[in-house]
């Protein structure tokens, strides 16, 4: 017998068996999922746990209407600022017409310029506003006209006018202007220490120059201290370059606040916004309308926070109020009787939680104003009363 035909032929029997295998294999697979396919599984019973049957969302809000009552008095910003005319030979200079920032071009535009250059104008920004009273207030912010040379607010019904700067504040970011008429539409305040976390809020101004824009979102937290004068509102809707000074309004259409910054990385809207409450702006605003500045209370005292320690040995129940540490002699705190060691827990019935807390109130107040204080000393609760100074004395 040949060997190798032998070989061949027992190996093709082999590879023919395994074959075969296969195609049983492969054919026993198939009947088992056919088999599975028409089998209809038994139902596992599981009993749901018990759950409340009072929806806790009825739906979301239609803001059409809160839309038409607020856009109406809603303003667009357009600030201008001047510049000097560039002397004809910077201007024909092409290295400057490149790189204005060159050396040697900054130093041709610190340089006097010729009698017959005037100062022109050109467009410096975008903000927005609102009308506070019928004979043509506006609340916006100071970053949005600080600087300007001229100012002009359009409504949304396209009509232009153009604003006087009654007076700015820069540590709380509030500013007034002034349009001559009557019988504008206004927005009405709410009482933004009422506010509450969690509460609809929609957000109204010109984003990028977008006029007539708003967005919606909710109050996400009160009192966010991001170490500025002013303690916010944060919220989610959207707020982005040009709603600056646009009102935050509550669902009956109230402001509870100015929108004045926003947090991000890239300068874009990045879900957190910041407002500056009405009540605090309210107070800016009134003085800058009675005499175009702003003149802060002011006691005579250097404060801290109470901390841990501080509150055992000073036997309070919690490291809440501010510390006196010293008193200027003379001062209104001096008058009232205040003490370095003093601890003020209360100021018109308001708790004091920290050192910012307090010089807000004072310094948020005009001078004249009194407060009645809870002060802890002596391991004793004492009741006391000061008048604010000025800040200017």
């Amino acid at each position: 017998m040949n060997t190798r035909y032998a070989s061949s032929r027992i190996n093709t029997a082999i590879r023919s068996g395994l074959f075969i295998s296969s195609l049983l294999f492969l054919s026993s697979c198939s009947a088992q999922e056919s088999a599975t396919a028409t089998q209809t599984p038994e139902p596992i019973a599981v009993t749901p746990p018990a759950t409340s049957s009072t929806p806790l969302v009825t739906g979301l809000p239609d803001f059409t209407p809160l839309v038409a009552h607020v856009s109406p008095a809603v303003v667009s910003i357009n600030t201008r600022e001047q510049v000097q005319q560039r002397s004809r030979a910077m201007s024909s200079d092409p290295i400057c017409q490149i790189w204005p920032d060159f050396p040697i071009c900054q130093i041709q535009q610190q340089r006097p310029q010729p009698n017959n250059s005037a100062p022109r104008e050109r467009p410096r920004g975008v903000g927005s506003g609102f009308v506070i009273s019928k004979d043509g207030y506006i609340l916006t912010n100071h970053h949005v006209v600080n600087g300007a040379s001229s100012i002009s607010v359009t409504f949304n019904d396209k009509k232009e006018y153009k604003a006087k700067l009654i007076g700015s504040d820069e540590r709380t970011d509030v500013a007034v202007l002034k349009i001559e008429g009557s019988n504008f539409p206004v927005l009405t305040p709410a009482n933004s220490d009422q506010l509450k976390v969690g509460q609809w809020v929609m957000a109204a101004g010109s984003p990028f120059g977008l006029q007539n824009t708003v967005t919606a979102g909710i109050v996400s937290a009160i009192n966010r201290d991001t170490g500025d004068f002013v303690s916010f509102i944060q919220t989610d809707a959207a707020v982005n370059p040009g709603n600056s000074g646009g009102p935050l309004v509550d669902t009956s259409g109230n402001v509870v606040g100015i929108n004045s910054q926003i947090l991000s990385s890239n300068g874009a809207f990045a879900g957190v916004a910041l407002a500056i409450p009405i009540n605090d702006a309210l107070k800016v605003a009134d003085q800058i309308r009675s005499s175009g500045k702003v003149n802060r209370g002011r006691i005579g005292v250097s404060i801290q926070d109470i901390s841990t320690e501080n509150a055992t040995v000073l036997g309070l129940k919690e490291p809440k109020g501010v510390l006196i540490n010293g008193i200027e002699q003379g001062s209104a705190a001096d008058k009232a009787g205040l003490q370095a060691g003093d601890v003020v827990l209360e100021a018109n019935g308001s708790a004091i939680n920290d050192a910012r807390d307090f010089a807000r109130l004072i310094g948020n107040s005009a001078p004249g104003t009194t407060f009645a204080l809870n002060v802890w000393r002596d391991k004793k609760l004492w009741k006391m009363s000061i008048t604010t100074a000025s800040d200017k004395n």
